[in-house]
């Protein structure tokens, strides 16, 4: 399924003396839903909005370690770029499909969940479609606050440089941000990544190239419980067919995900308003409540599936597919050609060394530090009692007094937004809000400005 989209993108730098109404700090799934909320603005013949976005890649990519073939996205196909803001709109999935040749292929599978290869190449096909407005191997090591004659903050001066040549750079200049850098492998303290040491992240390469090699695998365990635990366990035992693989986690047993209707009205866009106007007491119960939509829980299919598998060894004698529940991970010791792998049973504490060729950590992400990435202009972000970044409604951050340039985050605003926050569900609907944003701020209020760098 491969496309001409899906390779290495050249695009030009900006022109100097360009201010950009808005600059989009990374090129996933949620900075380029606004990307097309502002292209179809713009086509509408309203007010212009000048956007360019940055990406470090060298073309669009989204999870591509997690691609295993027959693995299905968990989120219905109309919760795509557009449709749940615009239902009409030419960026959907099923015009996707439709130009694809596949619309009634599709249609005939009587699913809402298409496969996760499928769903990236939608979102490759979109991102060709606005290639205009993206800048690739454009990697941003700074942004600098730039003030105007009268003191205040006007733009942002966003620094970028070509990962291929880390000593050119490019300054490109803004009225507002939008900082969509989305998430990264969390591993447990201490952990080393090796050639034996992954995180999923790195999955399918990792695979690919130990099958081409040739290089045997007897055991391989994977310490986690989520859904990419668990799609990880399957898919090292379907591949590595006379390996042993061990799952690892502290739970008893795999948790099913909650998906039914009425929990799900938790990623609903009005869930998100109820969220931000709720006192901090009844959004930390909102979280706990529903977590178990979406963190360490695996579809109930897949669940099944395994035990399925797990029993039908223990019929035929010949376990390979083993549960390491109540148990965790308490050293890993590289040799030179295997590793020793320590694991304790909790409810004995009785330790025992297993050898293996692998170890997968599926121990999920966590969102990026913006003051890594803002530097300077992070110390002009407020913050709340809790020291997190206090984020209005619009998803703006609330910046110092003096500061007129914005800065809006999609990704990391959990604590004010909820739990959609990193998850496709609101995607279509929140590049729009942000949009509409940037409109209404700059109907208030006009600023003439200089030539840019």
């Amino acid at each position: 399924m491969s496309s001409a989209e899906g390779g290495d993108v050249e695009t030009p730098d900006s022109e100097p003396g360009t201010i950009y109404d808005i600059l989009g700090i990374g090129f996933g799934p949620s900075n380029l839903a606004l990307a097309i909320a502002i292209e179809e603005h713009n086509a509408g013949g309203g007010e212009r909005i000048d956007a360019v976005f940055l990406e470090r890649q060298p073309a669009f990519g989204w999870h591509r370690g997690m691609l295993i073939d027959d693995a299905t996205m968990q989120v219905s196909f109309l919760k795509d770029l557009v449709t749940m803001r615009d239902p009409a709109s030419g960026y959907s999935f099923l015009c996707y499909l439709r130009e694809r040749g596949r619309l009634v292929d599709f249609l005939n599978q009587k699913t809402l969940f298409p496969l996760r290869a499928e769903f990236h190449d939608y979102f490759a096909w979109a991102a060709a479609r606005v290639r205009h407005l993206a800048r690739y191997r454009a990697e941003v090591v700074a942004v600098e606050p730039v003030t105007g004659a009268d003191g205040e903050t006007l733009w942002f001066d966003v620094v970028s440089r070509d990962p291929r040549d880390p000593s050119r750079t490019t300054v490109r200049r803004a009225r507002d941000i939008c900082v969509a850098v989305g998430l990264e492998p969390h591993v447990p303290p201490g952990t080393v990544l090796s050639d034996r040491v992954w995180h999923t992240s790195e999955l399918v390469p990792r695979v690919a190239e130990l099958t081409a090699s040739g290089t045997p695998v007897r055991r391989a365990l994977v310490l986690g419980a989520g859904q990419s635990a668990a799609e990880a366990v399957d898919h090292l035992h379907r591949t590595f067919t006379d390996a042993e693989v061990c799952g690892v986690f502290a739970k008893y047993g795999y948790t099913p995900a909650d998906d039914s209707p009425f929990a799900n009205r938790i990623f609903d866009p009005e869930a998100v308003d109820v969220y931000f106007a709720a006192p901090p007491q009844v959004k930390r119960s909102l979280h706990d409540y529903h977590r178990s939509t979406n963190y360490s829980v695996v579809d109930m299919d897949l669940i099944e599936a395994l035990y399925a598998t797990a029993y039908r060894e223990k019929v035929h004698g010949r376990e390979r597919l083993r549960m390491l529940n109540v148990s965790r991970i308490r050293d890993v010791r590289e040799r030179d050609d295997h590793l020793e792998v320590t694991v304790e049973y909790l409810p004995t504490g009785k330790r025992t060394v297993l050898t293996a060729d692998l170890l997968v950590h599926a121990t999920g992400y966590r969102p990026q530090d913006i003051g890594t990435l803002l530097g300077e202009t992070a110390k002009l972000c407020l913050r709340d009692e809790d020291d997190a970044v206090r984020v209005g409604r619009d998803h703006r951050v609330a910046m110092a007094p003096g500061v007129r340039a914005g800065l809006y985050l999609q990704g990391g605003t959990e604590h004010t937004h909820g739990l959609t926050s990193t998850l496709l569900s609101t995607t279509a609907v929140r590049a729009g809000e942000i949009r509409d944003s940037v409109l209404s701020r700059r109907a208030g209020a006009r600023v003439t400005t200089p030539a840019a760098p």
